[in-house]
């Protein structure tokens, strides 16, 4: 007996004892405060929005209610979401951390936001905290401390500063960062208000109604991608009563309201500081003082203005190399987590390295503001161009007549129609069909053949590669019969000329503009004559009122050749892909860092400085209504003007200018007149050497040689030789002979 109690009494001994201690820690365990937070968040919330409700339950719920009103509600939610972090705690991948500023920030703008609904109220507040309405006590307590000493309205006043000073101090951010989103804000609202009363500008200008003398109804652009809409709504056209025609003023432009706005953002001042601080911070990193002095805040980039300091060596202070800071270019695209940059060292006119830098979200440059602007109206030019906007967000006009040419090259969906689009639309903003002319080419077939059918147009837009050529030459053409014309009137160019027209009494001649939007396929289709072609135009035309602007998405060496771009000093890069191409078009790198989407580099012809520019953007629904208004403006023209205008049309779309010429007769000819100055020059004729010297085919060269013979060039065939008999000598030779005579 004594063995077995022994026995017992160790076992008793050995088990393991639980204290009050041992079950307190595990009542305070974090999952079982968060499982019992959670639960009661859940059953308070569920009480409070059930309509059955126990004793228990009920007096619960009038507790809470009385005590924080609506209130209530959030703060059981709040104590059901904080038993669920608890409780998951452990699962997060980062661990939560929160500002003691941000609990009182809170707390102080839950307490002042149950007084503020409580002194709003115009009924009995104790009554209201009674019954658990509006803030409960705390709102009646809150409506003692202000509205008795205060008054209602500066106690309500009190009460919303109080919130706002709560919500500081729970967010952290500066009263200059939330007075920037203030203004952010209405700024925005400001913006879309505007947009919104122009495009409702533009559909009053679009859509024509009858009650107006020069419009008629539109389709909208819904009603294009239904056919059956579309077929009804014409039914509907059909059976209304059209406009009657009116006159109209045939110098007439057409109305700015057409076009859109810019698109603004706002500005991230405390984004920008600290960018700022990042690159002083990066170029100090490597030993490299410099301060950041300004920054420009342009549609695309903001470019910061970074002055260079001194470091000292030997007892002696040096100015940091600009060189340095170039070769850590790739750094600060890292640090600032923003990629491509560009830096400008230095910037033109200013003792500053630029360094661009992406903005987070693009500011959609409008045209109407471009031609709306002082710039525009300041420059005193017959061909202005509103290309867009600089790294500063000032407009940026160019004078076509100066350049007197131009070359856009880019890659693929760089915005390269677009810029040819804010192009012709500039050009016609500012001239009638009387004094300008457009030759437009687009041998995709999709960019610029919705301008078909535009007063302004010489023929329609030309996709044919054979047709190209053929009015290349009649452009030459026309130009030297302008040039005969003005040598008769004794006129330099086509401005002295239009000058004298109303004393002389002679018709004023247009200027013409032709847009080539692919050159690559012109290329690649007759490379020597349309390479011929347009270098002789660029290099005599000015005079004359003719330019070119050219694009291509293919700025190979075999497409922009290098007699091309020495007759084009006008060049705009959009983004490219490698630094190679950027060389082609600019001579130096930088275009291969661009954005794309109407970022370009634009080198004027009087500066080898480049100039970065956010391009214009004209939208397909403003050209649409840009055509529909010159429809209207043809539909409200007094019948007589009609008919003959209809007669005109006709006859243009049946026979272009260079409908009687030939491509290859005229190529003949120019190439005839170029092998007989050949042959006068060097004084020696045979198809071979004409094959050489001109890179022409061996039959070409030996018809060449035949007519250089029935003119009397040069002699017969003499047997056993190839070569022929120059018969005249050089003209240059016997007019320096008959000088010294």
């Amino acid at each position: 007996m004594a063995k077995r109690t022994t026995r017992k009494t160790s076992r008793a001994a050995n088990a393991p004892q639980i204290t009050w201690s041992d079950v307190a820690s595990w009542l305070l365990r974090r999952q079982v405060i968060g499982i019992l937070l959670a639960t009661l968040g859940a059953i308070t919330f569920v009480t409070l929005l059930s309509g059955d409700q126990g004793k228990v339950s009920a007096a619960w719920a009038l507790f809470l209610t009385q005590l924080f009103g609506i209130g209530a509600y959030p703060v059981s939610l709040l104590v059901l979401i904080g038993g669920m972090l608890l409780l998951f705690y452990g699962a997060l991948e980062r661990p939560l951390t929160v500002r003691w500023q941000t609990i009182v920030g809170l707390e102080i703008v839950f307490f002042a936001l149950l007084g503020f609904i409580h002194v709003i109220s115009p009924a009995n507040p104790l009554t209201l905290a009674q019954n658990g309405l509006r803030g409960g006590y705390i709102g009646w307590t809150l409506w003692r401390l202000t509205v008795p000493p205060l008054g209602r309205t500066v106690g309500a006043l009190l009460l919303a500063l109080a919130a706002l000073g709560g919500l500081y101090l729970a967010t952290g951010i500066p009263w200059r960062m939330l007075a920037w989103r203030a203004h952010w804000a209405l700024a925005l609202v400001g913006v879309r208000m505007r947009r919104l009363i122009a495009a409702r500008r533009v559909r009053a200008v679009v859509q024509r109604p009858s009650a107006h003398p020069l419009t008629h109804p539109a389709p909208a652009r819904e009603e294009a991608s239904r056919p059956s809409r579309r077929r009804s709504a014409e039914r509907r056209r059909a059976a209304a009563p059209q406009p009657v025609p009116v006159s109209v003023d045939p110098k007439a432009l057409p109305p700015i309201e057409i076009l859109i706005s810019d698109e603004a953002k706002g500005e991230d001042e405390a984004g920008t500081r600290l960018r700022a601080q990042t690159i002083e911070e990066t170029l100090a990193a490597f030993g490299i003082p410099a301060e950041v002095v300004e920054w420009n805040r342009g549609p695309a980039i903001t470019q910061f203005g970074v002055e260079p300091g001194f470091v000292e060596k030997g007892g002696r202070q040096y100015k940091i190399r600009v060189s340095k800071i170039l070769s850590l270019q790739n750094d600060l695209a890292l640090a600032l987590a923003a990629a491509p940059i560009r830096i400008e060292a230095p910037v033109p006119g200013r003792a500053v390295v630029g360094i661009e830098v992406p903005n987070d979200e693009k500011t959609i440059v409008g045209l109407r503001d471009i031609l709306s602007s002082e710039q525009f109206t300041r420059l005193r030019s017959p061909l202005k161009l509103g290309l867009g906007r600089d790294v500063s967000g000032i407009p940026v006009v160019a004078d076509l007549t100066r350049m007197p040419h131009l070359l856009i090259a880019g890659s693929t969906n760089s915005g390269k129609s677009v810029c040819l689009n804010a192009i012709i639309v500039s050009l016609l903003y500012q001239h009638t069909p009387e004094t300008l002319r457009l030759l437009l080419v687009d041998p995709k077939r999709v960019e610029l053949t919705k301008y078909n059918g535009l007063p302004h147009l010489i023929a329609p837009v030309m996709a044919d590669t054979k047709k190209v050529v053929v009015a290349l030459r009649w452009l030459i053409r026309e130009m030297e019969t302008r040039y005969k014309t003005f040598a008769e009137v004794g006129a330099r160019n086509l401005a002295e000329y239009n000058r004298g027209a109303k004393k002389r009494r002679y018709e004023p001649l247009p200027m013409i503009v032709m847009v080539i939007d692919e050159l690559a396929e012109l290329m690649l289709a007759a490379p020597e004559d349309v390479e011929r072609s347009i270098c002789r135009l660029a290099q005599m035309a000015r005079a004359t009122g003719i330019h070119l602007v050219i694009a291509t998405q293919r700025p190979s060496v075999d497409v922009v050749t290098g007699l091309i771009k020495a007759n084009f000093p006008a060049r705009i890069a959009f983004a490219v892909s490698t630094q190679v191409d950027s060389r082609v078009i600019l001579d130096t790198p930088g275009a291969e860092k661009l954005l794309g989407q109407g970022d370009m580099l634009f080198m004027a012809p009087d500066s080898s400085k480049l100039q970065r520019i956010q391009g214009s953007y004209v939208s397909e629904r403003e050209i649409e209504a840009l055509m529909e208004w010159f429809a209207a403006r043809q539909t409200a023209a007094p019948p007589q003007t009609l008919a003959a205008d209809a007669d005109a049309d006709q006859e243009d779309e049946q026979a272009p200018p260079w409908a009687e010429m030939s491509a290859e007769d005229d190529a003949d000819e120019e190439l005839l007149e170029q092998a007989e100055n050949l042959v006068r020059e060097r004084q020696h004729a045979s198809a071979s050497f004409l094959q050489r010297q001109m890179r022409i085919g061996y039959p070409r060269a030996a018809r060449l040689i035949d007519q250089l013979e029935e003119r009397g060039v040069v002699g017969p065939k003499q047997d056993g030789g190839r070569s022929r008999e120059v018969l005249v000598g050089d003209p240059a030779e016997s007019d320096s002979g008959g000088g010294e005579a």
